[in-house]
């Protein structure tokens, strides 16, 4: 039964609210940021900066800005903590009974961040909403409801075991499997306890019986991992398409990591004349942005899911934070976020591109600490995945994974670049591979092809082909030991920490001793 038609207008009518935001956004972000100043003006930090007043005035957001300071994990862990031991009244209202394990900072530690029932009901599951409803909109010929939507998710695995057994910590993505709409399990695969899985050596098999003969007609996940699962439907089934075994199959919302190395691959194995991709922004901390149009690989920023987003110029170190009515095209900033989950002021660590205003839609560029600058060359995330997925199309090739760090310069040699690649098709050869990636770098970014002009400070970048699982089994070895759907390697590393666990880790092969 096709209910497509049935739910459709009240999507249509969803998706159309946001045509007001060109001309309202900035009053939308300001109506905002009073809720959720109002709403947190009892709470410790409420009463510390009197967020009662701040709300009341008649330009809340620069109050705001003058009185709060910005923050990040670091200075919150503390109080997040108390949160997850019971305190109430912390940073939000009441008592928050979710945390989503993150990447850990600095110091190596994960980040808890709360998930609060407000964040899941006005951030969370509306941008879900969102989602499915810009999708229906320029979609009129979809049946999306007429199949199952197929939602890959990671578990309560968590480096932290709170005293409450009522207290819930793991990935954003269990938490919103947990919580969601009971009448929602009847639209989607796996059930329940096999989504919840905590180990993925047990789960894979458990996701690919639950869907080798579903009537799969949507993706919601990450790239990297759901493409490991896809892979076990297609041996199981013994086809080379996906949609041989999901013939219906017609949408994949993702997120979390660029799509960009991947995207050849799930155009390969699915039918080219009914599958769309949506990218989406959905991070433990909110739901930032939605690809509102499939011609326009830019996204749309949620203004009215209960976060306040300020942006930081990050071409100008110690520029102060501006609101989004200041925010110019073209330029790279940092986000700022202040939502219902008690995160105030807070750096995001995710930089992103203003593609256009009036309304404001961005595409993500990376991470503060996701980059390359150990020589000057500003190598941002962004110019790694284009040209990583360039260099893929040139060769045949396909990458499941990859992580990038620098080798400093010795007496002997001058400094490069490090990628330590796993493949699903390898390049006939490595080493055109490895001078395509520097060529397709050297366009994308002044600074790097400065720096290796005439090879005169930087040297190629080498490029070490890994066998499959590598990246699987090391994310195993590190934080909780489980895989799951927010466990990511950095794309860019700006020391060899990394880097260099992964190969002390896998030292039968024979790797140039750094």
């Amino acid at each position: 039964m096709n209910l497509t038609p049935f739910a459709r207008p009240g999507f249509i009518l969803r998706a159309r609210r946001t045509d007001a935001w060109a001309e309202r956004g900035v009053d939308i972000q300001n109506r905002v940021l009073r809720s959720l100043l109002k709403r947190a003006a009892n709470t410790q930090i409420g009463n510390t900066y009197d967020f009662k007043e701040i709300s009341h005035s008649n330009n809340p957001g620069v109050i705001f800005a003058s009185r709060v300071p910005a923050t990040g994990y670091e200075e919150i862990r503390a109080d997040v903590i108390r949160m997850v031991h019971g305190e109430r009244d912390i940073l939000w209202p009441g008592r928050c009974m979710n945390y989503a394990q993150s990447s850990g900072t600095s110091g190596g530690r994960s980040k808890y961040i709360p998930i609060t029932p407000d964040s899941l009901n006005k951030c969370h599951y509306p941008g879900a909403a969102d989602c499915v409803a810009h999708y229906l909109r320029v979609n009129p010929k979809s049946r999306i409801f007429s199949g199952k939507a197929f939602v890959l998710g990671g578990s309560f695995a968590s480096e932290l075991v709170p005293s409450d057994p009522r207290v819930r910590i793991g990935d954003l993505s269990a938490t919103l499997i947990k919580r969601i709409n009971p009448l929602a399990n009847h639209f989607r695969i796996p059930d329940m306890k096999t989504a919840l899985l905590p180990d993925w050596l047990e789960k894979l098999p458990a996701l690919v019986k639950a869907s080798s003969h579903a009537n799969v007609t949507n993706l919601s996940g990450v790239p990297s991992w759901f493409l490991t699962v896809i892979k076990g439907v297609m041996a199981e089934r013994g086809v080379d398409k996906i949609s041989d075994v999901w013939p219906n199959l017609e949408v994949f919302f993702h997120g979390g990591i660029s799509f960009e190395p991947y995207r050849d691959i799930y155009t390969a194995i699915t039918d080219p004349a009914k599958m769309h991709f949506m990218e989406t922004y959905n991070a433990s901390e909110g739901f930032f942005a939605v690809q509102n149009d499939p011609a326009d690989r830019s996204m749309l920023l949620i203004i009215d899911n209960d976060i306040y987003y300020e942006f930081i110029d990050i071409s100008k170190p110690g520029a102060d934070a501006v609101p989004m009515s200041d925010v110019e095209p073209g330029k790279v900033y940092e986000l700022l976020i202040s939502s219902s989950n008690g995160l105030w002021r807070y750096h995001l660590g995710d930089t992103v591109r203003v593609e256009s205003v009036n309304p404001v839609k961005i595409t993500i560029s990376g991470r503060t600490k996701t980059f390359i600058n150990a020589f000057g060359e500003e190598l941002m995330e962004d110019n790694a995945e284009k040209a990583m997925a360039a260099a893929a199309r040139k060769h045949g090739a396909t990458v499941a994974n990859y992580t990038a760090a620098p080798v400093y310069a010795t007496e002997g040699s001058r400094g490069r670049h490090q990628w330590l690649v796993e493949w699903h098709t390898p390049p006939k050869d490595i080493k055109a591979f490895a001078d395509s990636l520097d060529r397709e770098l050297r366009k994308l970014n002044s600074d790097y092809d400065a720096k290796r002009s005439h090879t005169l400070f930087l040297d190629p970048p080498e490029v070490i082909g890994l066998p499959e699982g590598t990246f699987n089994r090391w994310l195993r070895s590190v934080g909780t030991g489980k895989l799951g759907g927010q466990r990511k390697v950095p794309r860019l590393s700006n020391d060899r920490l990394i880097a260099d666990a992964i190969l002390k880790q896998f030292s039968k092969y024979q790797y140039p001793t750094i």
